[in-house]
């Protein structure tokens, strides 16, 4: 199994194991509401233009609310963990890795954070370096920051192939900077604004780190 197909059957699991109705990190969202964005993420493409704003958000948010109160949330869920269809992009060779091994990945903490008791997982194999890897698009989400930022892997990463491990990268080129270290599990879940629960370390002055945890950026 890749990484992708891992953390859906896991976030599917969860699902079923919560019911509709559990709290999530997304805010606003329920599980039942979490569901539905990922059943139009992969089965609307008309609507899933609007996940990310824009001038279909509105046509997108009227199609996950359909989808949330018109099909039973077992049903939901069984969609989810079904994959996506063959005749379409998440369904070409390669592409459910690539498109969807970070959005399962944060979305599974996103159900699992909001439990009680709940810590980090251990990730094994090679997930963090793959992780890691997909950090290098970060530098697009956080365009926005008031400050540099520099992401720092806390652990140990795999060496690279010229056998140098590479445990730093650059997400926003601008001074002042702040240094942001964790696992890339954990920088993962921050830099897709999951602040408040993702375990990370700031290194900077008081007022460039305030800036840069002020939320009011992301928005």
């Amino acid at each position: 199994m890749t990484y992708a197909q891992d953390e859906r059957a896991a976030l599917c699991a969860l699902l079923d194991e919560t019911g509709p109705a559990a709290a999530t990190l997304c805010e606003g969202w329920a599980t039942i509401d979490l569901a539905a964005h990922l059943v139009l993420r992969e089965h609307r493409p008309d609507a899933g233009a609007g996940i990310l704003g824009g001038p279909l958000a509105g046509y997108t948010r009227r199609v996950q609310r359909a989808l949330a109160r018109r099909t039973p949330y077992p049903r939901l869920v069984e969609t989810i963990r079904n994959g996506p269809p063959r005749l379409s992009l998440f369904g070409l060779p390669g592409m459910d890795e690539r498109l969807n091994m970070v959005e399962f990945f944060v979305h599974h903490e996103d159900v699992r954070r909001t439990r009680p008791g709940w810590q980090p997982r251990e990730l094994g194999g090679g997930l963090p370096d793959a992780l890691w890897r997909r950090l290098r698009t970060a530098r697009l989400m956080l365009r926005k920051a008031p400050v540099g930022i520099e992401l720092v892997r806390s652990d140990e990463p795999s060496p690279t192939r010229a056998g140098i491990p590479t445990i730093r990268l650059t997400a926003n080129a601008r001074t002042p900077v702040v240094t942001v270290t964790g696992t890339p599990g954990e920088l993962t879940l921050w830099a897709f604004g999951r602040t408040t629960t993702a375990r990370v370390r700031f290194d900077g002055s008081d007022a460039d780190v305030g800036a840069l945890t002020d939320a009011r950026w992301r928005q």
